[in-house]
C-alpha cells in the first residue's frame, strides 16, 4: 500500500460486475484505473459473485419484449403527469426538476435497453459464454439468459482481464470521503485500509459502484423501516454492501433517486447459511403466519411475477415470516426440486397438529386454515406449468392457480422470510452514469453504476441487475476515461 502512487486516470469504488466492467471499458481506453474493493480478494465480487446473473433477453442482441413496459409500468409511485410529459421533449430542454426527479428516467431506460445487446457481446469478448439455462423458475412470464458458470465467472473472468491490463487492485480498503478539487469536481476518494492507514488517491474519474445499503441495519431502519430488521442480505456479499458509495454522494448534494423505502425482495429458508437458499414453492401450497392463518395469493401469476410481491407480505407478518405448507401431492409438479434450494430438509408430519407443533404454530388454527382453503377448492385440471385457473371458490384471500386440496400426507413445510437481495435507493444518473445533483446538473468526475445507481420503484423487472451493472458500469467506465484523457490534453 505505501508504495503506490496514489494518482489515477479513473478510480473505482467496487469490484462486483459494475465496478470491474466501468474498470476494463477503462484500461481498454487507455486509462490507469484503480479498484477499491472492501472484502478481501477471495470474496471479492459483492452480490455478483453469488447470483445466477440473470439477464432479461430474448437473444444475446435483443432485450426481451416487455423490458421497456415492465420498467414504465414501475417507473415511479404517482408521478406528476404534467412533469412526465416533459421528457417528451430533447432531453437537454427538460427543466432541471425533471431532470433531478426521483423516477425511471426514460432516457436512461432507453439507453439500457439499446446497450444491452452491445455489451453482452462485449462480455463473450473475454471469453464469456451466454444461454437460455434453467433456473430455479419452473414457471415465468418472460425471457432470461444468464452466462455459463453465473456471476462467479463474470467476475473471475473480468477481475482477470483487469488485472492482465494492470489494473490496481486495492482489497480490505474502504472509500470514506469523495475529494474536490478547487473548481468544485470530484478529483478522488479518501480511503482507508484494513491496516489502519488513510490515502487520499487523486483520480480525474470516480465510478461509485459498491452497492447498496442492505448490509447496513442502520440505513435499512432509516429508509426501509422497522421491518428491516427481520431481512438479510440474500447472500454472503450483500454484508459488504454498507451504503458508502451513496452517502459520500448525497453529501456533496446528490439527487437521490430509485425508492428507499424498498428493496428488491426474495423468499429465502432463514435456517440456511447457504447463498440464495430460496424457497419458489409456495404457488403449489398455502402460506401461513405465525398465527397459522394466510394473508396473500399464493399464485395470482406466475412465480417470477409475484414472488417479490408475496415476499413483501411476508416481511409484514409477525415476527416477518411465514411458512408454507404442502401435502404429498408436490411430487406431482415436474421438477418441483429445483424451486427450493435450502440445504435444510422439509419439516415432515403426518397430520396437521403434529406439523403445527413441529412448527410452533397453534394446532387448532392451522387445522382450522387448511380445512377452509380444503373446501374452498373445486374440481378441474391441475396444470402445474402453466396457468391453470384453478381457483377457490369464497375464500378470503382467493389462491388464483393450482388450488388443491391439502389431504395426503405426509405433509411438507419450509419456514420463508424475506431476504434482500438489494435496496432500491441509490444515486440519481443521466444516461451517459454520470452522477447528477439536486439542480440536474452532473457532478464534474463524479459516475455512478450498479445497485449505486437508483433504478427501481414498485415491482423490481426481473433478471435486469446484473444488466444494469454490466451495462452502465461500461458506460462509466468508457465516459470517465474520456474524461481523464481530455483534462490531460488541457493540461
Amino acid at each position: 500500500m505505501s508504495n503506490v502512487a496514489d494518482r489515477f486516470d479513473v478510480l473505482v469504488v467496487g469490484c462486483g460486475i459494475a465496478g470491474l466492467s466501468a474498470a476494463v471499458a477503462a484500461l481498454e481506453a487507455g486509462a490507469r484505473v484503480g479498484i477499491v474493493e472492501r472484502a478481501p480478494r477471495e470474496e471479492r465480487g459483492g452480490n455478483t459473485r453469488w447470483t445466477e446473473a440473470f439477464w432479461r433477453m430474448q437473444s444475446a442482441d435483443m432485450v426481451a419484449h416487455d423490458f421497456e413496459s415492465h420498467f414504465m409500468a414501475n417507473a415511479g409511485h404517482y408521478l406528476d403527469p404534467d412533469l412526465v410529459r416533459e421528457t417528451a421533449r430533447d432531453y437537454a430542454q427538460w427543466p432541471a426538476i425533471v431532470k433531478a426527479m426521483s423516477f425511471s428516467d426514460p432516457e436512461v431506460i432507453a439507453t439500457f435497453g439499446k446497450a444491452a445487446g452491445p455489451t453482452l457481446r462485449w462480455l463473450e469478448g473475454f471469453g464469456l459464454r451466454f444461454d437460455f439455462l434453467p433456473s430455479y423458475l419452473i414457471t415465468q412470464c418472460t425471457t432470461r439468459m444468464a452466462p455459463v458458470g453465473g456471476g462467479l465467472q463474470l467476475v473471475e473472468t473480468l477481475a482477470g482481464e483487469a488485472e492482465r491490463r494492470g489494473a490496481s487492485f486495492f482489497y480490505q480498503t474502504t472509500a470514506h470521503e469523495l475529494l474536490r478539487d478547487e473548481e468544485g469536481a470530484v478529483a478522488g476518494v479518501k480511503v482507508r485500509h484494513r491496516d489502519g492507514r488513510w490515502h487520499d488517491w487523486r483520480a480525474a474519474a470516480v465510478v461509485l459502484a459498491s452497492g447498496g445499503f442492505e448490509g447496513n441495519p442502520e440505513m435499512l431502519a432509516r429508509y426501509v423501516g422497522p421491518n428491516a430488521r427481520y431481512t438479510r442480505p440474500v447472500a454472503r456479499g450483500g454484508h459488504y454492501n454498507k451504503g458508502e458509495g451513496i452517502r459520500m454522494a448525497l453529501a456533496l448534494n446528490a439527487a437521490p433517486n430509485g425508492d428507499y423505502s424498498d428493496f428488491h425482495a426474495e423468499p429465502i429458508d432463514p435456517r440456511s447459511g447457504k447463498g440464495e437458499p430460496i424457497v419458489f414453492v409456495f404457488p403449489y401450497g398455502v402460506l401461513v403466519n405465525r398465527r397459522g392463518e394466510r394473508f396473500v395469493d399464493e399464485a395470482s401469476a406466475t412465480v417470477d411475477a409475484i414472488y417479490e410481491k408475496v415476499t413483501r407480505r411476508i416481511n409484514e407478518q409477525p415476527q416477518g415470516i411465514a411458512y408454507v405448507i404442502l401435502d404429498a401431492k408436490l411430487d406431482e409438479v415436474p421438477n418441483w426440486q429445483r424451486t427450493v434450494r435450502s440445504d435444510q430438509p422439509a419439516i415432515v408430519a403426518d397430520g396437521m397438529v403434529e406439523l403445527a407443533g413441529k412448527l410452533d404454530l397453534p394446532a387448532d388454527r392451522l387445522r382450522t386454515t387448511v380445512a377452509a382453503y380444503n373446501a374452498a377448492c373445486r374440481p378441474g385440471m391441475f396444470k402445474p406449468l402453466e396457468l391453470d385457473g384453478l381457483a377457490t371458490q369464497g375464500l378470503d384471500p382467493v389462491k388464483s392457480n393450482w388450488a388443491r386440496p391439502l389431504d395426503r400426507p405426509p405433509y411438507r413445510a419450509w419456514p420463508i422470510i424475506a431476504a434482500n437481495c438489494f435496496t432500491f435507493g441509490g444515486l440519481k444518473t443521466d444516461a451517459s452514469a454520470r452522477v447528477l445533483d439536486l439542480d440536474g446538473e452532473p457532478i464534474a468526475g463524479l459516475y455512478a453504476a450498479g445497485e449505486t445507481m437508483g433504478l427501481y420503484f414498485g415491482t423490481y423487472t426481473g433478471a435486469t441487475s446484473v444488466m444494469r451493472g454490466a451495462v452502465f458500469g461500461r458506460i462509466a467506465g468508457q465516459d470517465g476515461a474520456r474524461r481523464a484523457a481530455g483534462l490531460r490534453q488541457a493540461r
